[in-house]
């Protein structure tokens, strides 16, 4: 249930470079996560994105073109898989790969160590409504499995520092770094969101979890969803931004419980800044709000189920 690799990852990054908070052991860690080099975090990260990655840019490149054996088709699904929304078929789409290859080079980037699967949790129509005729549209979906990438810094390389290649290998970077001011916060929010969930189980790890991770169909997205063996449900959501979270968040994730027909034992908040007076006061045991500071737990030895 728990990703261990993330959170190995996550404490060594941390006792490594002791980074003075979790906001930044978090924002940090997002990027150069999976590196063992030393990160000096009081820096800014566009000054060490410039010392350690495009200063280096042709000794990375050639690290990574190792690990893909340098296969066109690997590092189309990997920056496929990295910008898009992780859905297996709609990464083929996007790297223009059918299923016969995209199914090969998935299969060697798992086998490499680079991706992991995430197995939907949706059910089609045709189980879900046996006995009842399903519209065209009903009945022709697929189900699709999403990716994780077990290094952050992989992910980041291929969501940033290959869409701007040929500018970077020019030293032109004016377009790198734009386009990472704009989106650092949300590439951050999937680690994040991940980091989120490895919490949560955290203070679960005595309720035997049956279940957890996203969820998602055709029509819902929910970040965390983690069910115990004794059926007690867990629904969070995750906000990498910068502005406290506010009670119209809890309105939109009842409001997904309520279509997914699902009744939560308790709903759970992330949030890097916080939240407003009125959110805090409602907090109890039918709804838990964890800030940035709340990853220290993350750093204690005791094993997580």
């Amino acid at each position: 249930m728990t990703n261990t690799k993330l959170l190995e990852q996550f404490r060594s990054f941390y006792f490594k470079n002791y980074p003075d908070d979790m906001e930044t052991q978090i924002s940090y860690f997002a990027v150069f996560g999976g590196l063992d080099w030393d990160i000096d975090t009081t820096k800014p990260i566009e000054e060490l994105l410039r010392i350690l990655v495009l200063d280096n840019f042709e000794a990375i490149d050639r690290q990574m073109s190792a690990l893909t054996l340098n296969n066109t088709l690997h590092r189309k699904l990997l920056k496929a898989l990295a910008t898009g929304d992780r859905r297996i078929f709609s990464a083929f789409n996007k790297a223009g790969l059918n299923n016969a290859n995209g199914g090969a080079a998935l299969n060697f980037l798992q086998e490499k160590g680079l991706i992991q699967l995430e197995y939907s949790r949706e059910e089609h129509p045709r189980d879900k409504y046996p006995n009842t005729k399903l519209k065209r549209e009903e009945a022709r979906h697929r189900i699709s499995h999403k990716v994780l990438f077990t290094h952050p810094f992989v992910r980041f390389w291929f969501y940033f520092v290959i869409p701007h290649i040929k500018e970077i290998e020019a030293q032109q970077y004016d377009a790198f770094f734009k386009d990472f001011t704009l989106r650092h916060n949300s590439y951050t929010s999937l680690v994040y969101e991940e980091l989120s969930e490895v919490l949560l189980n955290y203070h679960l790890r005595d309720a035997h979890i049956r279940s957890s991770g996203s969820y998602w169909d055709a029509k819902i997205e929910i970040d965390i969803l983690t069910i115990t063996q004794n059926d007690r449900i867990y629904v969070g959501e995750c906000k990498w931004t910068n502005h406290i979270i506010n009670k119209k968040e809890l309105h939109k994730i009842r409001d997904k419980c309520q279509k997914l027909g699902i009744e939560p034992t308790q709903i759970v908040l992330f949030s890097k800044r916080g939240f407003s007076k009125e959110l805090t006061q409602l907090s109890g045991a039918g709804l838990a709000l964890y800030s940035s500071e709340d990853f220290q737990a993350l750093l204690k030895k005791r094993s997580l189920k």
